[in-house]
Formats: C-alpha cells, sequence, structure tokens
C-alpha cells in the first residue's frame, strides 16, 4: 500500500464528510470543499478517523490513492483550522495594499501599479513596517486556491538572482549569482 495513503485522517470536531456518487463533500465551521474521485475507491469512517481504501492492487490506483487522502485531509484541515501564506516584496519602493472587496494593489517598480483581483475565498491583509520588507498575508479554507493564487501573484514580479528583488515567500531560499566582478581575483 502507498504510506501516504494508508495514513489516517483524523477529523475534527465540528466537520462532517459525506460521499455521494464518486463526490466527496467536507464542511465544517470555516466553508465547504468538494472533491470528485474515481469509481471504486471507498471511505471508511470510525470513531473519528477516516480511511481511505483502493479498489485494486493496478499502478493507476495505487497512484491516485496517495493523492485522494492527502486532498481530502488538505480539505478537513481547511474547513476546520484553514491555510496562510505570507509573502514578502524585496526592493526599494515595493509597496502592497488591500483595497475593499478583496482587490490587491501592487507597486512593483513598473510604470503602473498592477491591480489583482483576488477570489471571494481568500482573505487578504498587507503589513508594512519601517524597516522590513512589506508582507501580504493571504488566508483561505482552500489550499488549491492559496496555491494558484500565490503562484499568480509571485509571477507578477519573479524574483531575479543578482539582487534578489522580486515578490517571494516569508523563508523561501533565493540562489544568488555573483555579478560581473564576481568572478575576477
Amino acid at each position: 500500500m502507498s504510506r501516504v495513503g494508508r495514513a489516517p485522517i483524523a477529523i475534527p470536531k465540528g466537520v462532517a464528510i459525506t460521499t455521494e456518487q464518486n463526490v466527496v463533500t467536507v464542511k465544517g465551521p470555516k466553508g465547504e470543499l468538494t472533491q470528485k474521485i474515481e469509481p471504486g475507491f471507498k471511505l471508511d469512517m470510525q470513531d473519528g478517523v477516516l480511511q481511505v481504501m483502493r479498489p485494486t492492487e493496478q499502478k493507476r490506483h495505487k497512484a491516485l490513492h496517495g493523492l485522494y487522502r492527502a486532498l481530502i485531509n488538505n480539505m478537513t484541515t481547511g474547513v476546520s483550522e484553514g491555510f496562510t501564506r505570507t509573502l514578502e516584496l524585496v526592493g526599494v519602493g515595493f509597496r502592497a495594499e488591500a483595497k475593499g472587496n478583496n482587490i490587491l494593489e501592487l507597486s512593483l517598480g513598473y510604470s503602473h501599479p498592477i491591480v489583482f483581483a483576488l477570489p471571494a475565498e481568500v482573505k487578504v491583509t498587507t503589513e508594512s513596517v519601517k524597516g522590513q520588507n512589506p508582507r501580504i498575508i493571504l488566508a483561505s479554507h482552500d489550499n488549491q486556491l492559496l496555491g494558484q493564487v500565490v503562484a499568480k501573484l509571485k509571477r507578477t514580479r519573479k524574483t531575479e538572482p543578482y539582487k534578489g528583488k522580486g515578490v517571494r515567500e516569508v523563508g523561501e531560499f533565493v540562489r544568488r549569482k555573483a555579478g560581473k566582478s564576481g568572478g575576477k581575483k
């Protein structure tokens, strides 16, 4: 069996999981998420623990076993606790401002500001502390959607390898290159 697929999922209090015609629905205090799964996979729920069972030992079913378990685990975590990701803007004059109705306005060194409309499920806050890089804090109950939004925001100004300027996640490692004089000695 898959090591990931074999691991049980602990269901927190206040979270309800239902399966109807190959669609798994997870409801909790933070929202509701659905995921379609392949026919034949079974969800066995006992004593607040969920186990994902695959139908056969085929290579395809083995591959999907761990995937479905991870997706359902992320759904239960999302509707009970939620997910947050923090981005920082590294560069002189880079700014971020959260406007009403999930609109983010970015100043990233271009000749124009970038206005970024966020999905309704994603909540955004910004913070600017003197002496530190501006930060964007994104929160959502949907981990997949949050990852897509973070990827799109990082693409607005990719981190360049010489000075490290750009949009990146807090704690992300950026491999730096030596400039023209770096190779001379």
